[in-house]
């Protein structure tokens, strides 16, 4: 699984995706994206149980899951999702990423709200399926410039955020793939 590349390509650097318009004019925008050997459909049951003390973050769960490991499995409660959902941050947090906008099997957008409730950050999972049966998951995160990690000037934030965010979201879109694919050989096997 480590050979999986989570380079998103220069094309799907620069389009529009969901979620993009709620923050016009980002401090920075960061897309990563890795290719699922099978469809949308059996990707998004990851995507919809994500969440600190749900089924995880798929990443390093020492760090963003109170160090309970991940959701192995697909979890049937967690599935039902819609727009105003929380997904929180750590375990037992008050502070959680909203779901602005779901498109079940297509995309899953997150956004952390500021004060005046506008999100100061946008965190789209946007699934594209080809016609060789496999999934492309497009991942991007953009902050606003109202956006600070831990409080720290602009010009810190652009520079230590993106090497933070690359190593966590590596993890987790591995763990992704990995779960979607061995979810979908399983029911290949059993059938």
């Amino acid at each position: 699984m480590s050979a999986y590349s989570v380079r998103a390509t220069p094309d799907e650097k620069v389009r529009h995706l969901p979620g993009d318009d709620l923050i016009a004019e980002p401090l920075q925008s960061l897309t990563h994206a890795i290719t699922v050997r099978c469809a949308p459909r059996q990707v998004w049951p990851w995507l919809a149980q994500m969440g600190a003390g749900r089924g995880g973050w798929y990443s390093y769960d020492a760090i963003d899951n109170g160090g309970k490991p991940s959701a192995e499995r697909i979890l049937p409660e967690l599935q039902t999702i819609e727009v105003g959902y929380l997904f929180p941050w750590l375990p037992g947090a008050t502070e959680a990423f909203v779901l602005l906008e779901c498109e079940p099997a297509r995309a899953l957008v997150l956004g952390a709200p500021g004060s005046d409730g506008s999100p100061v950050v946008t965190w789209a999972f946007v699934l594209e399926g080809s016609t060789e049966g496999t999934t492309r998951l497009i991942v991007r995160a953009r902050g606003s410039r109202a956006y600070r990690f831990h409080g720290l000037p602009e010009w810190v934030t652009r520079r230590v955020v993106p090497a933070g965010h690359f190593v966590m979201e590596r993890k987790q879109l591995l763990g992704i793939a990995r779960r979607a694919e061995s979810a979908s050989v399983r029911r290949r096997l059993d059938h």
